[in-house]
């Protein structure tokens, strides 16, 4: 394990301006990369940026919305212009639209579809070609148990795009491998963000939290360091995989088995 694991690399993150997003883009920053911090929101995303000024990283802020192919590709361009290079894409905006099947709603599911699924192929042929310029790359995703692994009502259109993401993943690992571009992602579980707030309220991430057989919500670093792993040189042998972070949350078979976890202490994050 080498200190500065990133050094000398440009990454960019989307959706970088808060939670598990904002946690990438400052752990990839204190690695020793040149950060582009690509989200919608001007203010979070200046909040990132001056955070890692602030411990002598280098990066830059991006203001675009992945849900237009345009401006996946204008960003991508400003980047590499600003960088001169790209060799880490991580595509971690996402859209959770509640709703039912039998309450379809057509915009939520476009908005679900369009930033979780459909601008990972955008955002990877705007930066493939500026990856197999620099002899190879990385192109990471945040993925999520939710669909690939598990279900919960009214998640369908999450879910839906997060499994799609998945296998986007494995198909274009194999496209990609001839040019030494790596293909990966990561499977947060329940992850204590400014969505997790909106998910639900303090006593209900308690109840969450019940059921992680690690006794808690898990940290946004927790996703950043298995992202940093697979953008690092490390993981330069793994392709067309995904990491689950969820504290053992999708392990039990049933509550009952989490219940009998109860009398273990929680995990010391301090």
């Amino acid at each position: 394990m080498n200190s500065k694991r990133l050094a000398g690399k440009t990454a960019l993150v989307t959706g970088s301006g808060q939670g598990i997003g904002a946690a990438i883009a400052r752990t990839f920053a204190a690695e020793g990369a040149q950060v582009a911090i690509v989200t919608r929101t001007a203010r979070t995303g200046k909040e990132t940026l001056d955070a890692i000024l602030a411990t002598g990283g280098q990066a830059m802020l991006r203001v675009s919305d992945v849900g237009s192919a345009k401006e996946i590709e204008n960003a991508v361009a400003d980047v590499v212009s600003a960088y001169g290079k790209l060799d880490i894409v991580v595509h971690n905006a996402a859209s959770f639209a509640a709703g039912t099947v039998e309450d379809l709603d057509e915009d939520a599911l476009d908005q679900a579809l369009s930033v979780n699924l459909k601008a990972a192929f955008r955002l990877s042929k705007a930066a493939v070609p500026h990856l197999r310029r620099q002899g190879g790359g990385r192109l990471l995703f945040t993925s999520s148990v939710t669909g690939p692994r598990v279900a919960m009502p009214g998640a369908s259109y999450y879910a839906a795009s997060k499994s799609g993401l998945n296998g986007f993943i494995r198909s274009a690992a194999i496209e990609l491998a001839p040019d030494c571009i790596t293909v990966n992602g990561v499977e947060p579980g329940f992850i204590k963000t400014p969505a997790m707030d909106l998910l639900a309220d303090e006593a209900g991430q308690k109840a969450m939290a019940k059921y992680v057989p690690l006794g808690c919500l898990g940290a946004p670093e927790d996703v950043a360091y298995a992202m940093l792993y697979l953008a690092s040189d490390e993981a330069g042998y793994v392709t067309g995989q995904t990491i689950v972070v969820d504290g053992g949350s999708t392990l039990p078979e049933s509550p009952v088995f989490a219940d009998q976890a109860e009398g273990v202490k929680s995990l010391d994050r301090n």
